[in-house]
């Protein structure tokens, strides 16, 4: 079983930056790929970013890619999501999620442990 917490949400202004974590509980952290999701208002949720295990592989969506970036520390059970040049439509409920395999994936049923979420909201 893993525990997800989220935090580092809050308000911004547009080309603003932000830092996200999301704490793991349990010894399995290191074996895990891991996945942040967010989802806006009336919309889906989608896909942001994935890293590997170990943190050697990182994939992003195409709307993110080159402002966002994923992150991991082993050690402190912690991973990292990094927004810079945010936008209106960057805001949104951010998801950290867990999966039960140590590679990537940008679907949202391979990932088995969710957390609660954290607003980010960033204003024009």
């Amino acid at each position: 079983q893993v525990q997800l917490v989220e935090s580092g949400g809050g308000l911004v202004q547009a080309g603003g930056s932000l830092r996200l974590s999301c704490v793991a509980s349990g010894r399995t952290f290191s074996s895990n790929a891991m996945g942040w999701f967010r989802q806006a208002p009336g919309k889906e949720r989608e896909f942001v970013a994935t890293i590997s295990r170990g943190g050697g592989s990182t994939y992003y969506a195409d709307s993110v890619k080159g402002r966002f970036t994923i992150s991991r520390d082993n050690a402190k059970n912690t991973v990292y999501l990094q927004g810079n040049s945010l936008k209106p439509e960057d805001t949104a409920v951010y998801y950290c999620a867990a999966r039960v395999s140590p590679i990537t994936s940008s679907r949202e049923y391979d990932y088995a442990y969710w957390g609660q979420g954290t607003q980010v909201t960033v204003s024009s």
